[in-house]
């Protein structure tokens, strides 16, 4: 791949090899503005890479050191998840400066990037991940409108269709075995969401989350029966 090298001093050094992959949006006002933060280092955040609306992608932190993308977050047990992953920022002013789609340009330099990376490092497909399943409590990119069924159909992440799937849906306030199940399907997948049979303000969250990845038609929180299906399937796929 070409690559714009735009080093960011913002990271330290790996205790492990990363078997993580963490895509974000920007959400700034423009690409060059993000650019700037990243390598600010007063700002203390980075990411390794960037990619622009127009395909462009900037190199700032090397893959073998650990950069400063992901905060507070958990993902199937790493609570430490910068040291474990490789973090890739999408150009998008997001959902406070005007979400919206990704372009072809850029969807098709997102995919290569992520083919490029696996080809150094050991990723899996349920490690392909974005920002808001790392810290559903704190994050929503790269939101709905990113094209996560096309990115697993080029054969990089996790995705399911499932058949129109009936059933009671749970929600906040909801408890008992139905709860308990769809906690434990979440923390399978990866997420921190620990069973305890009580439809909580936290499991809204991560449902939320879930959808956003792997039902964006609808992410309010509320495990229908579309949603619980597509959990039940994706866990069949091996997550």
């Amino acid at each position: 791949m070409d690559f714009i090298d735009a080093p960011s001093p913002n990271f330290d050094a790996r205790t492990a090899p990363p078997d993580i992959l963490v895509l974000h949006y920007t959400g700034m006002e423009t690409g060059e503005g993000a650019l700037a933060r990243l390598r600010d280092p007063e700002a203390r955040v980075s990411s390794h890479y960037l990619v622009e609306e127009d395909g462009r992608v900037f190199r700032m932190v090397p893959e073998e050191r650990r950069a400063w993308h992901a905060g507070r977050s958990f993902w199937r047990g790493q609570r430490d998840v910068n040291a474990a992953s490789i973090g890739v920022e999408i150009v998008n002013p997001g959902h406070e400066f005007g979400y919206r789609p990704f372009p072809e340009a850029q969807m098709a330099a997102v995919t290569a990037l992520v083919a490029d990376i696996r080809t150094r490092w050991t990723i899996e497909d349920r490690n392909i991940v974005g920002h808001s399943d790392v810290a559903p409590d704190r994050k929503i990119d790269p939101g709905e409108l990113f094209p996560w069924r096309r990115l697993a159909e080029a054969g990089h992440g996790l995705w399911a269709e499932v058949p129109a799937a009936p059933g009671e849906p749970l929600a906040e306030g909801a408890e008992g075995a139905g709860v308990f199940a769809l906690q434990a399907g979440l923390t399978r997948l990866g997420f921190d969401c620990a069973p305890s049979g009580t439809f909580d303000g936290h499991t809204k969250t991560v449902v939320s989350a879930f959808q956003r990845h792997w039902r964006p038609e609808r992410f309010d929180g509320v495990a229908d029966g579309e949603t619980r299906a597509r959990l039940i399937a994706l866990l069949r796929l091996g997550a």
